[in-house]
């Protein structure tokens, strides 16, 4: 009831999925810092404090649940947050309790631009910016994306490359996954 749409719920029978990935964990690490200080300072003014401060003692320890509550809803968007590539279009689903689906066609990508940072280097994460004609579409730039090299290569050829052998490409590349049991890239 509560659990999202799953991202191939909205992809239309005549699309073939390419990619689906979620961000990598490295988005998380500013977040994970937070509540580890923000928890460290309530726990330890609370100590601090002398017991006749009983009411703000406690005010401390709700703060501290909000805190971990807090992180937890961070921590749940993050994992149900998909990007799904089609040889059609580009689909992002995020939130938990309100869905939001992202979608941008392929036809429109005019440009791709691929960053990596010193930190994305050895995390494994990098940043792909997508330019459309003249718009700004509601995926232009897609943050801490794992394996990003790859991720680039594949929309690279998706746009720019020779439609006749990426059908090949693609056909051959799902005869390998179905014959090790695999359904789609990770």
């Amino acid at each position: 009831m509560f659990a999202p749409r799953d991202p191939d719920e909205y992809l239309l029978d005549t699309e073939r999925r390419v990619i689906r990935i979620r961000r990598h964990w490295a988005v998380l690490l500013w977040d994970t810092f937070e509540a580890a200080a923000l928890l460290a300072i309530c726990v330890l003014v609370s100590y601090l404090l002398p017991p006749s401060m009983w009411v703000v003692q406690n005010i401390l320890w709700y703060a501290a649940l909000l805190v971990v509550l807090r992180f937890a809803y961070t921590v749940m968007e993050w994992w149900v947050e998909r990007l799904v590539v089609t040889n059609k279009r580009f689909v992002m689903t995020t939130g938990v309790f309100t869905n939001k689906v992202l979608m941008m066609p392929i036809t429109k990508v005019t440009d791709l631009t691929f960053e990596r940072t010193a930190t994305g280097r050895m995390m494994g994460y990098g940043t792909i910016v997508v330019e459309s004609a003249g718009q700004i579409q509601a995926l232009n730039k897609i943050d801490y994306l794992p394996q990003p090299e790859e991720f680039f290569d594949t929309i690279s050829e998706l746009v720019f490359g020779d439609k006749e052998k990426q059908a090949e490409r693609f056909s051959m590349i799902k005869a390998q996954r179905a014959a090790r049991g695999k359904k789609a890239l990770r």
